[in-house]
């Protein structure tokens, strides 16, 4: 096994996570390494038609990507094809989107039902990896960066150290995502809302992560340091 994901078992150990649910980490990282190759590295993309099939996106996503808050619709621009590509396909097959309690969800899982094949998927996913990303507004109060960033090493191994994500274990980047955001999936990853289907491997490999936060104040502690790493990326990347 990866040193990375020993480490994080090792981790979830340390923090007094039963046995059962380390154990079942473990068993779900293994999976993931199965599951590493996108479709879109198998099959051409065709960004006409990608960008033909974005339009039914727009009126929630934005035509740039940005998202909107107000209609639960986070930022797409700065995901890789990748990444959009399993969101698409977890929620055309049920897999993400079917939870009673998840109204986002609910309010996404038809949109990718017009996708009507796998090629689709590629094609609007290619046309959304093009995307220029832009560094959101923070909306979120109360955040402590500094007890965020002693959650957050638990987040390094998949999300990376800037928290530059992880294109082969299809971790996303959080760089360019809003806080609003990133509160809501973790509260829905901690209530089982999400990962907790066995065909979701991401988001079972995530579940545990977010059980680690007890409440939502230490959520809104490492999104404050997200946020901050993510502002140091996005100005050095700038100077660059």
């Amino acid at each position: 096994m990866p040193k990375f994901f020993t480490f994080l078992q090792s981790e979830l150990m340390s923090r007094r996570i039963p046995n059962s649910l380390a154990r079942s980490f473990r068993t779900l990282c293994l999976g993931l390494l199965s599951l590493l190759t996108p479709v879109s590295m198998l099959t051409a993309q065709d960004l006409k038609l990608g960008e033909s099939l974005y339009q039914t996106c727009v009126a929630c996503h934005g035509s740039e990507g940005y998202g909107n808050q107000l209609l639960n619709a986070p930022a797409l621009a700065g995901l890789p094809a990748s990444y959009v590509e399993t969101q698409l396909n977890n929620f055309k097959n049920g897999i993400r989107g079917a939870h009673p309690d998840d109204q986002s969800g609910l309010q996404m899982r038809p949109m990718s039902m017009t996708l009507q094949d796998p090629q689709a998927i590629v094609d609007v996913a290619a046309y959304i990896a093009k995307f220029a990303p832009k560094e959101p507004a923070d909306t979120l109060q109360g955040g402590d960066r500094k007890k965020g960033e002693t959650a957050y090493a638990l987040c390094i191994a998949c999300h990376g150290p800037e928290a530059e994500g992880n294109e082969l274990l299809k971790s996303p980047t959080l760089q360019y995502q809003s806080d609003w955001y990133m509160l809501a999936q973790l509260k829905k990853f901690k209530s089982g809302i999400r990962g907790t289907n066995p065909r979701d491997i991401g988001g079972m490999q995530m579940r545990p992560m977010s059980m680690t936060l007890v409440d939502e104040q230490a959520m809104k502690d490492v999104i404050a340091h997200i946020r901050h790493l993510s502002k140091l990326a996005i100005e050095e990347a700038k100077n660059k």
